[in-house]
């Protein structure tokens, strides 16, 4: 499968995204690739250095390039450059001038005045209401007194119960479920079996220790406005208030957003992080992959999250942190380059000598002398050596000679000797 055709010249692109033209203006284009995977008549984008060195291998005919990387790159024979600011957003906003219509499996035509169009086989309280134009697909649930905005789409087996409302312009893909009394802003995306609005996970000890008690939650959920969640994702409604979802906000699939949490505006959460219940998260803080927030904690605004971090603490504005638990990134890429050494530094300290089995430290050896220096300075009395093996002599000097012993041969060494102890 192939993506989407279309047929443009470099300079119409440019004109789409802002860009300037390097090299021939009038080349067609009729696809979008990577550059690995580009072939003749291919557009692709150079976002960073890492990627300008792929260039000159490139089968693409054009690429956006950002102007951070634009000295980089140079037009080749045939290709094409078009410079922007920033090759990622150039992108976005060029893939949304030629993407394909959306799909329309399971849904109903377009009625001509306006009216909503209502799959046969779908379920619409006569209380509910729909605004001009909306579709609603096979096999859905609108409920009792429930809102649907104008031009808002609801995909087959789409659910929205008693009460719910759901703004303009919004897309509600398949098995999407909007529970009771929850409100849904405008332009929002809800992919494939989001759930908006379940129970809260509250759980306490039943009285006497026997099993545990669910407690009912009886808020709900306030998303915002050009919110998109990912598939199978799960906002809870709050136990006796909302859980708020701020304009803006970008969660991608898999995500738990526990009961009474507060996100700001454009918050970016990666796919399967956990935030538990009553989390404050301020404006524009970017959560990656994996990671878990513990409850009542507040991350503040600008902040970042790595991936897999587990945040047991309050995180300040603007900070980064990661691991587990949560910390300063600095401090963390610190501890990691000095576990990386830690194999190296056990080598040297445990080098075997001859004939001793590996990972056993070598035994410290010193002169006789040397050993009974330290005993003599650790005890409170004093040995003087009166004699060894028979031939006598008061010198410490004269008892074993120079070579280096351990100190159990040292107290067998010492136990052969005569002397005398000092107080």
């Amino acid at each position: 499968m192939d993506n989407p055709s279309f047929k443009l010249s470099v300079s119409e692109i440019a004109a789409k995204v802002c860009g300037s033209v390097e090299g021939h203006a009038d080349s067609p284009v009729t696809g979008v690739a990577t550059l690995e995977q580009a072939k003749p008549g291919d557009l692709v984008f150079i976002g960073g250095e890492k990627y300008a060195a792929l260039w000159e291998t490139s089968a693409a005919s054009a690429a956006l390039v950002s102007r951070k990387v634009a000295a980089r790159v140079r037009p080749r024979d045939g290709a094409s450059l078009i410079v922007v600011d920033d090759a990622d957003l150039a992108l976005a906003t060029f893939l949304e001038a030629v993407a394909p219509p959306a799909p329309a499996a399971g849904l109903p035509a377009p009625e001509p005045d306006g009216r909503p169009a209502i799959h046969p086989s779908s379920s619409v309280d006569p209380s509910a209401r729909l605004g001009e134009g909306v579709r609603v697909g096979a096999r859905c649930v609108v409920g009792p007194r429930a809102a649907v905005g104008a031009r808002t789409v609801l995909y087959p087996g789409a659910a929205v119960f008693d009460d719910a409302s759901i703004g303009t312009d919004c897309v509600l893909w398949a098995g999407v479920v909007v529970r009771e009394r929850c409100v849904v802003g405008d332009r929002c995306i809800l992919h494939a079996n989001a759930v908006i609005g379940a129970d809260g996970f509250g759980v306490r000890p039943a009285p006497g220790g026997k099993g545990v008690v669910s407690i009912r939650h009886i808020g709900w959920v306030q998303v915002g406005d050009d919110v998109e969640i990912g598939a199978c994702s799960c906002v809870d409604r709050g136990k006796i208030s909302a859980t708020v979802i701020g304009d803006q906000c970008k969660i991608d699939n898999l995500c738990q957003i526990g009961h009474n949490s507060r996100l700001g505006r454009a918050v970016v959460v990666a796919g399967n992080v956990g935030i538990s219940g009553s989390v404050t998260i301020g404006d524009g803080v970017m959560i990656g992959g994996g990671a878990g927030i513990a409850d009542h904690i507040t991350v503040g605004a600008g902040a970042a999250i790595s991936a897999a971090a587990g945040v047991m603490r309050d995180v300040p504005p603007g900070t980064r942190v990661g691991g587990l638990p949560a910390k300063d990134l600095r401090q963390v890429f610190r501890e990691l380059s000095a576990v990386e050494r830690l194999p190296g530094l056990v080598r040297q300290l445990r080098v075997p000598a001859a004939g001793q089995a590996p990972g056993v430290a070598p035994p410290v050896r010193k002169p006789f002398r040397d050993w009974l220096q330290e005993l003599n300075a650790r005890s409170p009395y004093k040995i003087a050596i009166r004699g060894f093996g028979g031939a006598g002599s008061a010198d410490p000097e004269q008892a074993p000679g120079e070579e280096p012993m351990t100190e159990a041969e040292f107290r067998h060494q010492l136990g052969q000797c005569t002397f005398g102890i000092k107080m």
